[in-house]
């Protein structure tokens, strides 16, 4: 079953509720509320290098608020224990039974903030529930329910006492990307708000959680033509083959193009994929899986400047070629 336009015109209507409920909260910043909501809607997570103060907390508040649905706030240190995560298993002596406590991951929005700190053990409690939406503790498994995402950040600036994130779990979320500051304007329009606390602010909430499950089903649907799939295809063999890369993207990161970009063509009010949806989604999604040569690395190369120059020197279809 295709997607039809009447569907993919509900769906960017629907969209754009969201995005511009968060944008009165996330001021000037609508391309990041657009990706984010797009790692949501295709079923992903997202990972946000960026400083303090730039509106993390706030934005997945937000998103949460905008849908009618739950967010919990995880501060990962390092005497964190994958328990705290994830829930642990106690004893009640009135029942004479061991109860499962749920940790704050059972949540439809969950933010990991500064993910780093956490020792690796901690970390890797979040790869199952990243990747099947379940927890196993003490043998039984608990389902977190949908729709369901993980926002984590990294602080680029202070390393002190961090752990790098292993590329298996960087290969877990749909896209990387960054809020940064805000522009001239919205910082004079935060600044003139400046008496009013952060998490005062109310987002109207503009759909229900199982509606973003409905939405999330709708974009699996949009069409895809094989010349799509070809150009991903040869866009992902590039940076394999680039000699200033160790490990190139990999199947996974292939796979999340195609569906990130499903989301966004839907989120245009189309029900078909184009080559600028892919070019769009080109770095948030896949420059994060690149690793890239430690000599490379030494001279300045980023892995976001190298997707660029893949996608510069791979010809894309033509649109008529693609629809």
């Amino acid at each position: 079953m295709t997607m039809t336009p009447d569907e993919a015109a509900r769906f960017a209507s629907n969209l754009d509720r969201l995005v511009g409920a968060v944008e009165t909260v996330l001021l000037g910043k609508n391309r990041v509320v657009r990706l984010a909501f797009t790692a949501f809607l295709s079923e992903g997570h997202l990972l946000l290098d960026d400083v303090p103060g730039t509106g993390k907390t706030s934005l997945a508040r937000a998103m949460a608020q905008s849908v009618h649905g739950t967010s919990n706030r995880v501060q990962f240190t390092p005497d964190l224990l994958p328990g705290d995560i994830t829930g642990v298993t106690v004893y009640d002596q009135r029942s004479g039974a061991f109860e499962f406590h749920p940790g704050p991951v059972f949540a439809n929005i969950v933010l990991a903030d500064e993910i780093n700190r956490a020792s690796p053990k901690t970390q890797s409690a979040l790869l199952e529930v990243m990747e099947e939406g379940q927890v196993t503790v003490d043998g039984q498994t608990h389902p977190v329910g949908h729709p369901f995402m993980v926002i984590a950040t990294q602080n680029p600036v202070e390393q002190a006492g961090t752990y790098r994130l292993p590329e298996a779990q960087l290969d877990r979320f749909l896209m990387r990307t960054s809020i940064g500051y805000p522009d001239h304007a919205s910082t004079i329009r935060i600044l003139e708000g400046a008496d009013q606390r952060a998490h005062d602010v109310q987002v109207e909430p503009q759909l229900h959680a199982a509606e973003i499950v409905q939405m999330a089903a709708s974009a699996r649907t949009v069409h895809v033509d094989p010349t799509i799939h070809d150009y991903v295809s040869r866009l992902v063999d590039a940076t394999r083959t680039t000699r200033e890369v160790r490990l190139g993207v990999s199947v996974r990161g292939a796979l999340a193009l195609i569906r990130a970009a499903k989301t966004h063509a839907a989120g245009r009010g189309r029900h078909y994929v184009v080559p600028d949806d892919v070019k769009a989604l080109a770095e948030p999604v896949l420059a994060h899986r690149l690793i890239l040569d430690a000599e490379a690395e030494f001279d300045g190369v980023t892995a976001s400047n190298l997707i660029a120059q893949v996608l510069i020197e791979t010809p894309p279809p033509s649109s008529r070629q693609a629809v």
